[in-house]
């Protein structure tokens, strides 16, 4: 990676996470819950039958109450697993929240070992988290590729969500970068 791609990365990154740091935790739920039911509105979201979403972290959307409303509509849902194997995620079908997720790799809830692998070209709408995401579907992750690696085998549609503040005007990308199809902000649903 050329150097000043490198270095502007990182800086945004420093950036975006300061901003982060600076909400409070009332802040993070009002804004999580309005990003969950503008995506509940979205015909996308309401067709897909296999869904990979993810486990977030402190600073980024709760997506987490999706998970059981979605189980509970008989969608087939994964969360990614961490493959020591291939460095990489893999896409797990989840069933059951209280017997299907432990702590992973880096301490983010993700399946057990018991769960299996699903193919990612099955899956019709993956929500994807970042520390910041452009107007033109870029976005830029947490540095080491994990992420993009999975996404560029995902069949379906890749929906972005973040905060507000978590959108700016450019993500200077790599070759390697996944673009993706829509950006959800609890005030916003774009498509690019």
């Amino acid at each position: 990676m050329p150097a000043r791609i490198q270095n502007a990365k990182a800086a945004l990154r420093d950036f975006i996470r300061g901003r982060l740091k600076a909400m409070s935790p009332a802040e993070r739920a009002a804004a999580s819950a309005r990003a969950c039911l503008r995506l509940k509105q979205q015909a996308v979201w309401n067709s897909a039958r296999v869904i990979l979403l993810f486990a977030p972290l402190r600073e980024e959307i709760d997506v987490w109450p999706l998970l059981a409303e979605t189980l509970s509509a008989g969608k087939k849902v994964a969360l990614p697993r961490f493959d020591p194997g291939t460095n990489g995620y893999v896409a797990c079908e989840i069933e059951r929240l209280e017997d299907d997720l432990a702590p992973g790799k880096f301490g983010i809830r993700e399946p057990r070992a018991h769960c299996p692998p699903i193919s990612p070209s099955t899956v019709e709408l993956a929500l994807v988290p970042g520390v910041a995401f452009d107007l033109k579907g870029r976005r830029l992750g947490r540095g080491k590729g994990f992420y993009d690696r999975l996404l560029a085998s995902v069949g379906g549609r890749k929906c972005g969500v973040a905060f507000d503040l978590q959108v700016v005007e450019e993500i200077p990308t790599e070759p390697h970068d996944v673009c993706l199809d829509y950006l959800l902000t609890p005030t916003q649903w774009l498509g690019f």
